[in-house]
């Protein structure tokens, strides 16, 4: 049995411990003040350094987080604990892209954070814009002094653009698919560039010009080896040319062929090539002494047999002019070669069949006959 003054002296024991238990938890909890990107709340937590705080909170840092004081500091009642979150910030200025981590909730703090104050330039987002945990992709343009010579006119001014092509556009300077821009629209602008334009445009013209034809030969058995003769005559063709002329800033600096149609097709002339060989020539005859026919009427020596075939023949090829010279080659009624004439004995009256009379000419066409018949003549009797 446990005597009186032990049960009294356990009581006391019991008390001292209750006791001292409540002042351990009162010392323990403690009241802070926390700002979590600015937003004010107070917290009473159990703990003694900051991490103990942000832990009972739920809040979670990541690495680029800032917590002041330090997560291992110790704390004390009323003390204030501020946390701001790291955000990833893609910035682009000017073309060139750069990731960085800020703790700035707006637009406008990162810049000023970042030292690019930007009067003047051209953001992608409003300056008010918030910056959220998921973070933000910024464009920024920064002004730039540039001089643009187009239509004659020189201007320089400061703008907010990142390419050629956006500085022309400010200015409402318009470019035509066909015009030269130097540099290119794509070039990235920087401050100082000048900027020419070049006004190119083009005026297409269609010309006709003439195709010469061409000549083919063909063998002909009723010709002798040293005669040829026109069967067909050639025409020329016509093809229409297109030609393209270019103007920049009104002067030509070129003119080129672009387009070619054939629009009339040449046709070849074809040419009478003979192949039959030339008879032995008759011997010269003997000199007679004969009037001269050109002052006679006679006929004697001459051979008029077959007279009305001769005349008929000569209907066809001449209409009966037994003096034509068309300048063809072929001479007289029956329309004779000279070689044929000569060949024939045809010197003895005249160096031309045309220069001779009717019957001198068909004396020597019997002389032709006796060897080749009619076949030396186109038109038969």
């Amino acid at each position: 049995m446990i005597s009186r003054n032990a049960k009294i002296l356990a009581a006391a024991g019991a008390a001292v411990i209750l006791t001292g238990g409540a002042v351990g938890a009162a010392q323990l909890d403690k009241s802070v003040n926390l700002s979590v990107d600015g937003t004010a709340s107070t917290a009473h937590v159990f703990g003694s350094t900051v991490a103990d705080v942000l832990d009972s909170q739920g809040i979670v840092v990541k690495p680029g987080d800032v917590v002041v004081p330090a997560a291992s500091a110790p704390i004390s009642d009323g003390d204030t604990i501020t946390v701001k979150y790291a955000r990833l910030l893609t910035l682009t200025v000017d073309g060139k892209t750069r990731q960085l981590r800020t703790t700035e909730t707006t637009v406008d703090g990162a810049l000023l954070a970042l030292g690019l104050r930007g009067e003047g330039a051209r953001l992608s987002v409003s300056r008010s814009e918030t910056i959220g945990r998921q973070g933000l992709t910024l464009t920024v343009v920064t002004p730039k002094a540039v001089t643009v010579n187009a239509d004659g006119k020189k201007t320089t001014k400061t703008i907010a653009a990142a390419t050629v092509g956006e500085a022309l556009t400010q200015l409402g300077v318009h470019v035509g698919k066909a015009d030269k821009v130097n540099p290119p629209l794509t070039t990235v602008l920087t401050s100082g560039s000048t900027v020419t334009v070049q006004r190119v445009a083009t005026q297409d013209k269609s010309v006709a010009q003439q195709i010469a034809f061409g000549t083919t030969k063909q063998s002909s058995g009723d010709l002798y080896r040293d005669e040829t003769k026109v069967s067909r005559p050639g025409v020329a063709g016509v093809r229409t040319v297109t030609v393209r002329t270019t103007v920049v800033d009104g002067k030509v600096v070129s003119t080129k062929e672009v387009a070619s149609t054939v629009t009339k097709a040449p046709v070849d002339q074809i040419v009478l090539v003979g192949t039959k060989p030339r008879p032995a020539p008759a011997p010269a005859p003997q000199p007679v002494s004969a009037p001269a026919p050109s002052t006679s009427g006679s006929t004697a020596g001459l051979d008029l047999s077959r007279a009305a075939m001769w005349d008929s023949i000569a209907q066809c090829e001449s209409t009966g002019n037994w003096h034509i010279n068309t300048g063809n080659g072929y001479y007289g009624g029956l329309q004779f070669l000279t070689s044929t004439w000569l060949g024939y004995g045809g010197g003895q009256f005249a160096p031309r069949a045309d220069l001779a009379s009717r019957e001198q000419q068909i004396t020597v066409a019997n002389r032709v006959y006796a060897d080749n018949g009619v076949s030396q003549w186109q038109c038969k009797p």
